[in-house]
């Protein structure tokens, strides 16, 4: 896959969404050769497949250049998606391939809502907000397995408080968002976002 070299840190143009880590104290991650080939492998994933053909009926196409395998120095997200830049993938996060395809999702979410949504504006700390909100609730990131690997306990009413939590983390990352504006941004578009399944026909 041309693109990735494993190394760097990626030139930023504009606002990132980034993916949020909720990691608990494991500093273990794979070699960027095997997260190279843990790219390539998620993109036969069948959710990872779904959202690209859809990105490309929209008439955005995702080719294996515009993701990129980079060690990120980063300890607050595991990757992230900028408009013009494509999907970063954080190799010095990740530690399974389970993740790597959860990345993809998630980055794939933003990455169709910045195809579809006619003046999308990542400044536009609503607009951030609402993808966020759905690239969380329809990757499966708030799987109740993944909040108990990542140490919270909470069974009931887990998934929504999960979304709205890395949401909330992620937003509070975009320099045009901190604060209390974050949090209203999110609170603000939650109920029209969370219940916004495109391009899926119901929650995955």
């Amino acid at each position: 896959m041309s693109g990735m070299d494993g190394s760097g840190v990626p030139e930023t143009a504009g606002v990132e969404a980034a993916s949020s880590s909720d990691a608990r104290g494991d500093n273990r991650h794979m070699p960027s050769e095997d997260c190279v080939a843990g790219i390539n492998s998620a993109l036969q994933h069948p959710t990872v497949r779904f959202l690209r053909e859809q990105m490309e009926k929209a008439g955005c196409l995702v080719l294996p250049r515009m993701i990129r395998a980079m060690n990120c120095m980063s300890t607050n997200h595991n990757g992230s998606y900028g408009s013009g830049l494509g999907i970063t993938v954080c190799c010095d996060h990740m530690r399974s391939q389970d993740e790597i395809n959860q990345l993809l999702i998630h980055e794939l979410i933003h990455a169709y809502d910045d195809c579809v949504v006619k003046n999308m504006d990542w400044k536009n700390c609503a607009h951030h907000a609402c993808s966020e909100i759905r690239a969380n609730h329809l990757s499966g990131d708030c799987h109740y397995k993944r909040e108990l690997l990542r140490g919270f306990m909470k069974i009931r009413g887990h998934e929504q408080e999960c979304v709205k939590r890395r949401a909330l983390m992620s937003v509070k990352n975009n320099p045009y968002c901190s604060g209390t504006t974050a949090k209203d941004a999110v609170e603000s578009v939650w109920d029209i976002c969370y219940n916004d399944t495109r391009p899926f026909d119901r929650v995955p």
